[in-house]
């Protein structure tokens, strides 16, 4: 054991300290004990669902980006069968296009939408709406009413965009905290929009606490918590019915014999945690999710391999939290997410810089998508199953043959990068 390893406040293994301690990359398998209630239900997930629906006629009034006539917020489920030949992979590999969603360009939009959604139907509900039509909240009435009252949020980007940008689409102000490694563009496209920037000189987790205390002291200020929030959560977990649905389109098999490998990259664990509840809840065995996290940032990693119902930080075994993919540069863990994954996440691997940056170079050539390197964490995930010893020994024992699976490569953001900093990404 090291010396760092004397002095954290909990438990971890010794061979898996020092191999964080090491910013090497590997592959932590879950051991799938629950000690915790669930923090949310499955039906709060129908409710979240059927808010969507409701609330489809207003969204398609409000956002010039969405072209479904319903206002379905959605995003394509594409072939990524030439990475997976790239990498020297087996099965059918997909890539969920979040970086296509309207509007906030990410994984972030089920989640930010439906909490921004609720408020808005809460609120106009007290200022007497009688619930009937979403669409009429979108008239200029309401738009003047929800001027009153306004959405704060801490956020190193996306979460941000998306709880920005559409709180301003219905009229609410919007106040973002941000932390001190989060994107110059990101910053600049909310103030363009309209948003506030308000910047931190810690991380990630200061910006959303003074976001927090910022709201609790305004009575119409409402404070999106990335950390704690159950309506993100259950946002997000609608992500799993409409993944079925696109594989159904597909004729795409989901079977104990043919399953579900998800790949999620993982930051606070708030959205990659709500997709997988609303994939399990869906999918059951027939699904195996696995989070992705930055070698210095591996954070639920951390929170679960330890066992601890008290907050972790990657900073309590000496890591910086310091990493290009800025979207995933958390230091402690959702435990609301944390929770929720106990039994249900098959594990976590952890990639390094450099091979981000290579994925992002890649899915542009082979896929002609443009990703932020976050959202390409996932793509090192079918390697880890097929040509490690424990990707190898977990496949043994929950009987998974990779060759025989559907492998989704989750994206998370990157449709709202502008094309100098891309280029900037793929130039190294």
């Amino acid at each position: 054991m090291t010396e760092d390893s004397k002095q954290v406040p909990f438990s971890l293994p010794p061979d898996l300290l020092q191999r964080l301690q090491a910013m090497q990359p590997l592959l932590w398998v879950n051991s799938g004990l629950r000690t915790q209630s669930d923090p949310v239900t499955p039906e709060e997930v129908d409710a979240a669902a059927q808010r969507f629906s409701k609330a489809g006629p207003l969204l398609a009034r409000r956002i010039a980006e969405l072209e479904h006539p319903e206002g379905l917020i959605e995003s394509p489920l594409l072939s990524a069968d030439t990475v997976r030949d790239a990498l020297n992979g087996t099965g059918r590999w997909l890539l969920k296009a979040d970086h296509q969603l309207p509007l906030a360009g990410s994984v972030k939009a089920r989640g930010g939408f439906h909490e921004v959604l609720e408020f808005a139907e809460r609120t106009a509900r007290q200022l007497g709406w009688d619930g009937q039509s979403f669409a009429e909240l979108g008239n200029s009435v309401w738009r003047e009413r929800f001027g009153q009252y306004r959405l704060v949020v801490g956020s190193t980007g996306n979460l941000g965009i998306s709880v920005g940008l559409l709180s301003r689409a219905l009229g609410f102000g919007a106040e973002v905290h941000m932390s001190s490694d989060a994107s110059e563009w990101k910053k600049q496209l909310l103030r363009e929009r309209g948003v506030e920037v308000v910047e931190h000189d810690g991380d990630y987790a200061s910006a959303v606490k003074a976001g927090r205390a910022i709201a609790e002291a305004d009575d119409h200020a409402h404070f999106v918590d990335d950390e704690r929030s159950a309506s993100l959560f259950t946002g997000y977990a609608v992500a799993g019915r409409r993944l079925a649905a696109q594989l159904e389109r597909q004729n795409i098999e989901v079977s104990l014999e043919h399953p579900l490998i998800v790949y999620l990259p993982c930051g606070v664990g708030g959205a990659p945690g709500g997709i997988a509840f609303g994939l399990k809840l869906i999918f059951g065995d027939r699904v195996h999710c696995w989070f992705a996290e930055p070698v210095n940032s591996p954070s639920v990693l951390v929170q679960l391999a330890s066992g601890s119902v008290s907050p972790v930080s990657v900073y309590d075994i000496g890591l910086d939290n310091r990493t290009l993919a800025d979207g995933l540069a958390v230091g402690q863990a959702s435990l609301l997410a944390t929770a929720s994954m106990q039994d249900r996440l098959a594990g976590v691997f952890t990639v390094k810089d450099a091979a981000l940056r290579e994925y992002v170079a890649l899915a542009g050539k082979l896929l002609g998508e443009k990703l932020e390197p976050s959202a390409t964490a996932g793509f090192a995930g079918p390697g880890w199953l097929s040509d490690s010893t424990a990707g190898r020994e977990w496949c043994a024992t929950h009987k998974v043959d990779p060759a025989n699976a559907t492998h989704v490569l989750w994206s998370t953001g990157g449709g709202l990068v502008p094309d100098a900093v891309y280029q900037r990404w793929l130039a190294g």
